[in-house]
């Protein structure tokens, strides 16, 4: 037996399959778990030296994910002797921040990993 509406004037209860009804909320709880999954963190890497056109498709890319709700590490891999230009990477990725600045705020500050240079962004 079990108890439906406990405020009501009387008390409802019903009789049911204690087993039946144990699926039932299970089943519920596994719903709403897929229902409501945790953001991710997506990952969008860029070559040092990226032309125009592939930046912007990437960059629309981007826009997609943070609309979805994702949050994206933006990273800037260096092949061979492009480590001895690290401040192109910082340009570059001050370049991904500003035209990226209506919908993204930077959640964690561009640093170096190895050869690579990453910055994490989330939508405002």
């Amino acid at each position: 037996m079990v108890e439906i509406s406990p405020s009501a004037d009387p008390p409802v209860a019903k009789v049911i399959d204690w087993g039946k009804y144990q699926y039932q909320k299970m089943k519920e709880q596994q719903k709403n778990r897929k229902s409501s999954k945790a953001s991710e963190l997506k990952q969008m890497r860029f070559g040092l030296k990226i032309g125009s056109g592939d930046l912007e498709v990437k960059l629309r890319k981007v826009r997609g994910f943070l609309a979805d709700g994702h949050k994206v590490r933006l990273q800037i891999f260096y092949r061979g002797r492009e480590m001895a230009h690290k401040e192109l990477g910082y340009e570059l990725m001050e370049k991904i921040v500003n035209e990226l600045q209506d919908e993204a705020i930077v959640e964690q500050k561009p640093q170096m990993l190895g050869r690579n240079l990453s910055a994490t962004v989330r939508s405002k």
